[in-house]
């Protein structure tokens, strides 16, 4: 089989096509034919030695998948020509890009039917990342004003999403270009956050969601008693100690494999709820210049390979 790997840290052209064997599922494991595979920041930032989370190469990349069960170990959940979608194993190694890969049962969940395999790669990580982070963590709820940071992003416009489908007033900020693609979304009020200090112009917020590593300044619109969600300083003990004090609550998320949450999320998707948005596919073979597209930080929605 094909997959994707790097031998070194670096530019996006460290990474390579080179062939495998094809792995066998283990007890409560299945093989997976990946049809699609997400391409996600954390994929970039892990490839280049940015974020050292796999350690030193060599190791393959991406953790999004969607494709269908080849076959089944003893115990496993699913059956051969099961559509599954998941994002497997992090924040261990995957090797999402890959024709083949065998991966633990509850990892993964059975695939929205409203969309094919290249929509639904689009999904796990950031839409795990937003509903973990404002479901679970911020325990969001209908009336709450709900401040987003990067909104028209890969986990941002998930974000924006899932705070609709609770009922929150959603406030995105994203540049003057994507306005209207965050306003179909869902969102209530948009700030350019180029030519806008959001801090100025928003007050009395329930849950600030940031993925920009802005921590500090959510106590300006934060009140008492508002939760900010952080993805980006999930680690930053001084940043949640400084936050509690000032009588806020801090969930910093590192997102995890959640079957049962991916459930409700493609429960949401196939009732017309949220919606991925793909910006760009390629071939598995252009692994690189979709690190690249990524990379850039200007892509709307996902990338998938």
């Amino acid at each position: 089989m094909r997959a994707v790997i790097q031998k070194s840290f670096g530019g996006p052209e460290v990474l390579e096509l080179a062939e495998r064997d094809k792995p066998a599922p283990l007890g409560g494991e299945v093989l997976v034919r990946v049809h699609a595979s997400g391409v996600n920041p954390v994929d970039v930032a892990v490839r280049s030695g940015a974020y050292p989370l796999l350690g030193e190469p060599p190791f393959g990349v991406g953790w999004d998948i969607s494709g269908v069960v080849e076959e089944a170990g003893p115990g496993a959940r699913f059956k051969p020509g099961d559509e599954v979608f998941g994002m497997p194993f992090f924040p261990r190694a995957a090797t999402g890009y890959a024709d083949y890969i065998a991966v633990p049962s509850r990892q993964v969940a059975r695939k929205p039917a409203s969309l094919d395999h290249v929509r639904a790669a689009a999904v796990p990580l950031a839409a795990l990342t937003a509903w973990q982070g404002l479901v679970d963590a911020a325990r969001v709820t209908e009336g709450q004003r709900v401040l987003i940071h990067r909104a028209a992003g890969g986990v941002g416009h998930f974000a924006v999403q899932v705070a609709k489908a609770h009922g929150a007033h959603v406030t995105a900020l994203t540049s003057a270009a994507n306005h209207e693609f965050v306003t179909a979304l869902g969102a209530d009020e948009v700030i350019d956050y180029r030519t806008t200090d959001y801090t100025e112009a928003v007050t009395d917020v329930d849950v600030v969601f940031d993925s920009s590593s802005e921590g500090e300044r959510a106590l300006h619109v934060l009140k008492p008693g508002g939760t900010l969600v952080s993805i980006m300083e999930h680690w930053n003990t001084e940043l949640a100690a400084r936050i509690e004090n000032e009588g806020r609550r801090f969930a910093g998320i590192s997102v995890e494999p959640d079957y049962a949450s991916l459930e409700a999320i493609a429960t949401l998707i196939d009732a017309g709820r949220i919606r991925p948005h793909v910006s760009a596919t390629l071939p598995l073979e252009d692994a690189a210049k979709a690190h690249e597209l990524v990379g850039s930080g200007r892509t709307r929605g996902k990338v998938v390979l």
